[in-house]
């Protein structure tokens, strides 16, 4: 959930959430990718608009949502004080995903829980305040190439480098993959600590219920 003084957006709202309450009415729901964990709670509809790219619709043609925003690639919305644009990442080919840029004044924050891969990393970057990424793996490459495409998740490591290179200073990684939750949080959160500080950032790990003020 993303709150500003003119109200608040939900990014994904997945099977686990199917039937639960929201904790506070959004503006709107973006949906990044039609796999079951990005979309599958809004099975029984929204209370609000539900914005998502076209192939992403596809997965959620027959679900009971009446207010529907078909997101182009680059071509930003304004909802609850956020201008959001979709930007195109690598991850899945049978579920295209993007990741949101939201700006509101000054401040830009680059979300993508979900990627193997940002294209043209700096541009999508630039100027981004903080980076919430992929929590799938620390070092270990999760990653497999179709084509010229690859499919999966980068390292937190990969996607540190991505913010170093663009100059975002601070990174938090989120849904993390059982790599992570099954080891001892307090040793992988150190992990990833020294990680960003030997490349001149800082990162720490989500958790629920986590709050920050940008």
């Amino acid at each position: 959930m993303v709150s500003t003084r003119s109200g608040c957006i939900v990014i994904d709202r997945g099977l686990d959430w199917l039937g639960r309450p929201y904790p506070r009415r959004p503006e709107g729901i973006f949906i990044t990718h039609a796999h079951i964990d990005h979309l599958d709670g809004l099975r029984r509809g929204a209370p609000c608009p539900v914005y998502a790219t076209a192939p992403t619709w596809c997965a959620m043609a027959r679900w009971p949502l009446a207010d529907r925003g078909v997101l182009t690639l680059h071509e930003p919305v304004s909802v609850a004080g956020l201008r959001i644009e979709a930007w195109p990442v690598e991850h899945s080919r049978n579920a295209p995903a993007v990741g949101y840029r939201m700006t509101c004044g000054e401040t830009a924050v680059f979300y993508a829980p979900d990627i193997a891969k940002l294209p043209r990393s700096r541009r999508a970057l630039d100027g981004v305040s903080l980076y919430v990424g992929d929590g799938a793996t620390v070092t270990r490459p999760l990653v497999r190439r179709r084509g010229r495409v690859l499919i999966g998740h980068a390292t937190i490591a990969a996607q540190l480098g991505w913010c170093v290179v663009a100059g975002v200073p601070r990174a938090v990684f989120t849904h993390c993959g059982s790599g992570i939750v099954r080891q001892d949080p307090p040793a992988v959160e150190q992990t990833i600590r020294a990680l960003a500080q030997s490349v001149g950032c800082t990162a720490r790990l989500a958790y629920d219920g986590m709050t920050l003020n940008i």
